[in-house]
């Protein structure tokens, strides 16, 4: 069994990292759904959307939850429906945090959460910083 994961983003960005990601990895990862946000979408819609995913996703061992901006819609219908130990939520996906996830989706879902932000951290890199 792996951890469910579900992307909450604007339009049609989790949509395009979970394509790259899957050419990236070569193959279509487990147990992942996109809900994706658009300008005009209804957001108590969007939660009950939401929420049938993650009991859909929910294999019994929890559901990691990515949003793309934090304080943003997506990341509100996210936090909504948080649930310590079942539904884990982390804003800010990036795709290092997306393949980093995909590679150990049989982690538990506390460790599977912190790989995520380590994956995410450590893909983000100052450039110029390197040149020095």
């Amino acid at each position: 069994m792996t951890i469910g994961l579900l992307l909450i983003t604007h339009s049609r960005i989790g949509e395009a990292m979970l394509e790259t990601a899957g050419k990236m990895l070569e193959g279509a990862p487990l147990a992942v759904e996109i809900l994706p946000v658009g300008i005009d979408s209804n957001p108590e819609k969007l939660v009950q959307q939401a929420s049938g995913l993650i009991e859909r996703l929910d294999q019994g061992r929890g559901v990691l939850v990515f949003t793309d901006m934090y304080g943003s819609t997506p990341s509100n219908i996210a936090y909504s429906l948080a649930e310590k130990g079942r539904v884990n939520v982390i804003s800010g996906i990036n795709l290092p945090m997306l393949i980093r996830t995909l590679n150990y989706q049989t982690m538990d879902l506390d460790g599977l959460t912190e790989k995520a932000v380590s994956g995410g951290k450590e893909g983000i890199i100052c450039c110029e910083t390197l040149k020095r």
